[in-house]
């Protein structure tokens, strides 16, 4: 049984207990303090947790952040899990500030919302969810680093153009190297 993950704009994605591993790394690199086995082996314990429990066929990826909270603070890690939350919650923060201008029409002002590229690439393109996230999160992360609160339409556009050009090619150059 592949466990789902209940994401906060409502999509639904697997489980991949690398995702933890990475969210549990990223937080000690918060404090410039990494610890890759430390990582490692918690998400390991999440992760056999997340599976022992017979009832559940999904959590949500709020439930998997307080486990991982959880678990950084029962091991001492106190540090970890606070830099951890405040960095999730600046993000939260950071996306609702955000504001898309068309320029077709500028009294047309919508909220930033990663899920309407994700959408639009699989309908346009037809590219898997895991491959439209992939674009869309790295798209995101470009917005995020701008700090601009208004950001135009075009703009966005051109950032989903480059990183699906860049995502597509990679994707090709591993498929040519692994035959």
């Amino acid at each position: 049984m592949q466990l789902k993950v209940i994401k906060n704009d409502g999509s639904i994605e697997e489980y991949l207990h690398t995702k933890v591993m990475g969210t549990i790394s990223n937080s000690f690199d918060l404090l410039g303090d990494p610890n890759l086995f430390a990582a490692e082996q918690f998400a390991e314990v999440i992760t056999f947790h997340l599976y022992q429990k017979r009832d559940a066929v999904a959590v949500t990826s709020d439930q998997i952040h307080l486990m991982i909270q959880a678990t950084l603070t029962a091991t001492g890690y106190d540090m970890a899990a606070q830099a951890l939350n405040e960095h999730r919650l600046s993000r939260k923060l950071q996306r609702k500030r955000i504001e898309i201008i068309d320029e077709s029409d500028l009294n047309s002002v919508r909220r930033w919302n990663k899920v309407k590229i994700v959408n639009r690439l699989m309908k346009k393109k037809g590219f898997n969810r895991h491959l439209a996230r992939a674009i869309a999160s790295a798209v995101e992360e470009k917005v995020l680093k701008l700090e601009l609160t208004r950001i135009r339409l075009s703009l966005v556009r051109q950032l989903v153009l480059a990183d699906t050009d860049a995502m597509v090619k990679a994707q090709q150059q591993l498929q040519m190297a692994t035959g």
